[in-house]
């Protein structure tokens, strides 16, 4: 009995020419993605209320208002109209503010929740659904 992997997918080291062939939307939403996935699990294991962690913070809020403004402008999955995905940038438009406003009055409890909502809806579940068959993250690691 072969698995799904076995059938439909050829993993491989990753085919990072393909991204040159997308758009520069995409390219941007890609590098800012990877960078907001990185630097965001940096904040979330690193010591939390250090210059280190507020700079890096202010940092990880631009990166992540790139990635959600960046996919407004990819829509190739819904035929050029906006996709059920847009609804998780238009959130994280919401949250980013919230996130940084709850730092600053000292409300660390809904800072924190806030960034490990957007760390796992924007970020872990949106990045999932880059890896199904047929996206470029497919391609890149599989096709």
């Amino acid at each position: 009995m072969t698995s799904f992997l076995d059938h439909y997918a050829h993993p491989h080291w990753p085919d990072l020419s393909l991204v040159s062939h997308v758009s520069p939307a995409v390219q941007i939403h890609l590098a800012a993605a990877v960078i907001a996935f990185a630097v965001a699990t940096l904040q979330i294991l690193g010591p939390k209320g250090t210059t280190f962690h507020r700079i890096v913070g202010w940092g990880w809020v631009i990166v992540m208002f790139t990635v959600a403004v960046s996919s407004f402008f990819i829509r190739s999955i819904n035929h050029g109209a906006f996709s059920f995905i847009h609804i998780l940038s238009a959130l994280t438009l919401i949250a980013l503010p919230i996130l940084v406003l709850a730092a600053r009055r000292g409300d660390i409890k809904r800072h924190r929740a806030q960034a490990y909502q957007l760390y796992i809806g924007a970020l872990l579940i949106a990045g999932v659904f880059t890896f199904l068959p047929g996206r470029l993250m497919w391609h890149i690691f599989f096709g």
